[in-house]
């Protein structure tokens, strides 16, 4: 086992791994950027190193000063965590080189089912069910044209080299292909570095749903269940819940395999998630593996028991999975809830500043996971998630009902929250029912609240407009009392009404 690991991260998923690795009596070196030089995770590691300014491309990204720190350290492995360079072969492959064990699979791995097409064309061959559409990368726009058609649509334009919704496009109608496929290039060549795209049958009002796999560097894969991750606003998910409710033992198994033979026949090892759309007969379709730890990776770990940074330490060292597939047990249901610094009422904006209060009661089944304390700041360098709050109860209606209670406990001053909106979302009739789908919030749910809020301005003014009226109805009656003077019924009832009103 290692002795020393350096954390390539920050936040709350830093704060993470050094837990699980203070636990396993290995020493963590944390990396951070000028805003980072106060957080938690960097007083929390045994040793913290600065290696640049506030934006990720100076600091977070910079691969060469990571293995420069890891190196003077004495760490011996490096985990990348969630986003930055967590999913970029060419890291994983400098680590090897420079002799620093990469918490992740291996850069061979990591760089084939990173191209969605390449995954597509693997999956194929290892009989895992795909969406009809181009397996290759395309750039000729006549040849996507008449693919297009024969595919019928609607169709979806994805960039070859894409995530989390960038270089993608619905097109509906041949009319409207070009300006889209233009677009869709052009944001994946800013967002990736490349416009090569694919496309394929676009599933309408599909279901989300992944599964967390676990394998080791001796060709042992289990995998540890579905994540139900419909719950998405602008492809990013929101809310996620395991099990989904749609799945029974017999889909579970088989898109379990399906899962396991794709991951399986990538070479691939350590933790990663192997995704699906669902359709609306239940019809599944392999979409992509993020070979890497997921934000979500909580629920899977408070539903089986297994602490999945810890798993990923063992495997990087060396060592085999210590169960098999039929030693995983499923127990109860967990949800989770993404707590976000943003502004709900205003187009979900990020409101930045700092937290001047934070309180929030964990008792009862509930996990947080949070890099964030009172008196930190929310910045415009980073993303906006401030904490993930988990639930755990025996059955489904027991954990919506244990996250309310915490999401209304929850208090945060300083800084504007879409606690409010999760609220809505989990007290949504769509969201009780299970009856919900990848497009709800944009396509249903927020043209509802947006015309609740217009009833209740309604209600609003009409309440101030009484109130105005009342007021002088008031002042008429303080004139007329003047005037009298001389009635002491009228005095008693005057004042009375007054005082209703103040």
């Amino acid at each position: 086992m290692f002795k020393k690991i350096l954390i390539a991260n920050r936040g709350e998923i830093a704060v993470r791994i050094i837990t699980s690795a203070k636990e396993m009596g290995i020493k963590t070196v944390a990396v951070y950027s000028d805003f980072d030089r106060y957080s938690l995770f960097a007083k929390m590691a045994d040793e913290a190193y600065h290696i640049g300014e506030s934006p990720s491309a100076k600091s977070y990204l910079k691969a060469e000063k990571i293995i420069e720190v890891a190196k003077q350290s004495g760490a011996e492995a490096i985990h990348p965590g969630y986003g930055f360079l967590s999913e970029r072969g060419f890291f994983a492959k400098m680590c090897e080189e420079n002799g620093l064990k990469f918490i992740g699979p291996g850069y061979k791995a990591i760089d084939l089912l990173g191209s969605k097409t390449e995954a597509k064309i693997l999956a194929l061959k290892n009989n895992v069910p795909v969406v009809p559409g181009t397996e290759k990368p395309l750039h000729d726009f006549s040849l996507i044209k008449n693919i297009a058609k024969d595919i019928g649509y609607p169709i979806l334009i994805k960039a070859s080299a894409g995530g989390g919704g960038k270089g993608m496009r619905i097109v509906k109608e041949e009319a409207d292909i070009e300006s889209s496929l233009r677009m869709a290039q052009n944001e994946a060549k800013s967002s990736f570095g490349d416009d090569s795209v694919f496309i394929e049958k676009y599933i309408e009002s599909p279901r989300h749903i992944e599964f967390q796999i676990l394998a080791d560097e001796y060709g042992n894969v289990v995998h540890l269940g579905e994540r139900e991750c419909s719950m998405q606003r602008r492809h990013q998910k929101i809310i996620e819940e395991t099990p989904s409710v749609i799945m029974d033992e017999k889909m579970r198994n088989d898109m379990g395999e399906c899962a396991k033979r794709i991951v399986k026949a990538a070479g691939y090892s350590n933790a990663g998630t192997v995704e699906f759309i669902v359709d609306t007969n239940n019809k599944y379709y392999f979409l992509e593996v993020n070979t890497r730890l997921q934000v979500e990776h909580p629920i899977t770990e408070m539903r089986t028991g297994f602490d999945l940074v810890r798993e990923q330490l063992k495997i990087a060292s060396g060592e085999k999975l210590s169960f098999k597939q039929e030693d995983v047990v499923f127990k109860g249901h967990t949800i989770e809830c993404r707590i976000c610094a943003e502004d709900s009422e205003n187009n979900f904006m990020p409101s930045t500043g700092k937290i001047t209060y934070m309180k929030n009661v964990l008792s009862n089944g509930m996990r947080e996971d949070t890099g964030i304390e009172q008196g930190n700041e929310i910045s415009v360098y980073y993303d906006p998630m401030i904490s993930k709050l988990i639930s755990n109860g025996a059955t489904r209606e027991i954990a919506i009902e244990k996250m309310k209670r915490a999401l209304r406990d929850y208090k945060l001053v300083g800084i504007k929250s879409n606690i409010a909106f999760l609220l809505n979302l989990l007290e949504s009739e769509e969201y009780v029912s299970g009856n919900y789908h990848t497009q709800f919030i944009e396509k249903e749910f927020l043209g509802r609240l947006s015309s609740q809020k217009s009833s209740t301005d309604e209600e609003t003014n009409a309440a101030v407009a009484l109130a105005a009226v009342l007021f002088k109805e008031q002042k008429s009656l303080k004139i007329i009392k003047k005037a009298g003077n001389n009635s002491h019924s009228n005095n008693f009832w005057s004042n009375k009404r007054t005082e209703s009103y103040r």
